[in-house]
């Protein structure tokens, strides 16, 4: 099957497969799976262009609402972060899609770039894995999961304070505290990143709700991947817009393309929304160190070869 603003050729089974798997396993830490189907597209089905980033959005797009039901099913989506993260990210994802495509269009600049980031997320997310023992409400959560077989009432998140000073909200018997401010700044530095990277910024501003801010990886995760979605939309709107404007560069995303990815990822998050509750949060972080680490040296090495 032939995508003509992709300029590849691909077997239409490969892109749902591809982002079933990896949406599978990330979407449980909160991250939809974008910032590694990009270096998919990229190294292996040869997808270089600046529209390759417009492209991972539409999967997000797709992707997200499935994972962000099964996390709004469970009572588990934290809102006063969630939109803590949109005023953020949104101003900065329309300014990132302006960095990749006036200053990082070239294919080898970008992928040094892309693995500089996964590089410090991944650290990030070892750093949090050595500081010792799973939390205390993380364990409790998957303790009264088992007691109650499952049920999607087991640990609900229950909001406590919203303002413009801090967020706080309850999870499985303990109180969890935040700056709203705080928040709100590293959404927007990762807004501008995620632009850049075409991920929405899911990826990077989970890991910091958990090793930053102290949050249970249990109740980041819807918030992270619906602050992705919106973002995301903006994203693939600016990059449509921008398109218009640059018409000798592939900028507008390759919505067939996009779409496919999506629909593979769209089964992947609902799984592993409805998988994660039964899984430890270490073994969510560790999992997720060892994929983005393994990518960040992948990219910056290939760059020095």
């Amino acid at each position: 099957m032939y995508f003509a603003t992709a300029g590849i050729e691909v077997s239409p089974w490969l892109p749902p497969l591809a982002a079933f798997v990896v949406s599978l396993f990330t979407s449980m830490g909160g991250v939809s799976g974008a910032f590694l189907l990009l270096p998919f597209q990229m190294s292996f089905l040869g997808y270089t262009a600046p529209s390759v980033s417009a492209t991972n959005q539409v999967f997000n797009i797709v992707a997200i609402p499935s994972g962000v039901y099964r996390y709004l099913k469970e009572k588990r989506m934290v809102w006063p972060l969630t939109w803590a993260v949109i005023l953020g990210t949104l101003p900065g994802v329309i300014l990132g899609a302006v960095i990749r495509v006036s200053y990082l269009p070239d294919p080898k600049n970008f992928k040094v770039f892309a693995g500089l980031v996964l590089a410090y997320i991944g650290l990030r997310m070892v750093r949090d894995l050595m500081k010792g023992k799973e939390k205390k409400s993380e364990s409790s959560f998957r303790q009264s999961v088992k007691d109650s077989k499952g049920s999607a009432a087991a640990g609900e998140v229950t909001v406590r304070e919203f303002s413009l000073k801090r967020i706080s909200y309850e999870f499985a018997g303990e109180t969890y505290t935040t700056s709203t401010s705080t928040i709100f700044v590293m959404s927007l530095v990762v807004g501008v990143v995620g632009g850049v990277y075409g991920i929405g910024g899911g990826a990077i501003v989970a890991p910091f709700f958990v090793s930053i801010c102290g949050l249970p990886v249990y109740t980041v995760a819807g918030a992270a991947l619906m602050g992705t979605l919106v973002t995301s939309v903006a994203g693939v709107t600016f990059y449509q817009i921008l398109a218009a404007f640059h018409t000798g560069q592939s900028i507008a995303p390759d919505w067939g393309l996009g779409i496919l990815f999506g629909i593979g990822g769209m089964c992947g998050m609902y799984c592993g929304a409805r998988l994660q509750k039964h899984v430890p949060a270490r073994v969510i972080k560790a999992m997720l160190s060892v994929i983005i680490l393994g990518t960040a040296f992948k990219y910056v090495a290939g760059f020095f070869a």
